[in-house]
C-alpha cells in the first residue's frame, strides 16, 4: 500500500454512520414524512402469548409485573394500562375474534321443555 492511500479508523465510520442515521430521522421528521398519531382508536395495545400450563409442570415467568391489567368489558377480556386507564383494547385472538371473560354455557340457550306424557293406570 502507498502512504498517498486515505485510511479510516472504525471510529470514524462508527460515527459517521451515527450521523446519516440520527440526519436521516431529522430530515423526515422536518419534512412530514413521520407521522404521530393522536389517535388511540387503532393502535395496538401491546403483542400477548398464551402459555399453556398443564398440572405438576413449572414454567418460567418474569418476577416483574407489566404495566397493563385486564378488566372485562361488554363480556369480552380488554387490556388497560396502569397509567393511563382510558388506553384499553379488546382482546383478540389471530383471527381477529374477541375473547371472552366467561365461559359460556355448553347448553346455549335453554331448549323448550318437551310435553309431558299423560300418566296411565295400569
Amino acid at each position: 500500500m502507498s502512504q498517498n492511500e486515505a485510511r479510516y479508523t472504525v471510529r470514524s465510520l462508527i460515527l459517521t454512520a451515527i450521523v446519516a442515521i440520527v440526519g436521516t430521522v431529522l430530515v423526515l421528521e422536518m419534512s412530514g414524512r413521520i407521522s404521530h398519531t393522536d389517535n388511540k382508536d387503532h393502535v395496538p395495545v401491546g403483542d400477548f402469548q398464551a402459555i399453556h400450563i398443564t398440572e405438576g409442570e413449572t414454567f418460567r415467568m418474569s418476577p416483574k409485573s407489566s404495566e397493563l391489567h385486564a378488566v372485562c368489558e361488554n363480556g369480552y377480556l380488554a387490556i388497560a394500562a396502569d397509567v393511563d386507564p382510558s388506553f384499553r383494547g379488546i382482546l383478540v385472538d389471530y383471527k381477529n375474534r374477541g375473547v371472552r371473560c366467561a365461559r359460556p354455557s355448553p347448553m346455549g340457550a335453554p331448549a323448550p321443555r318437551a310435553p309431558e306424557a299423560p300418566a296411565t293406570d295400569d
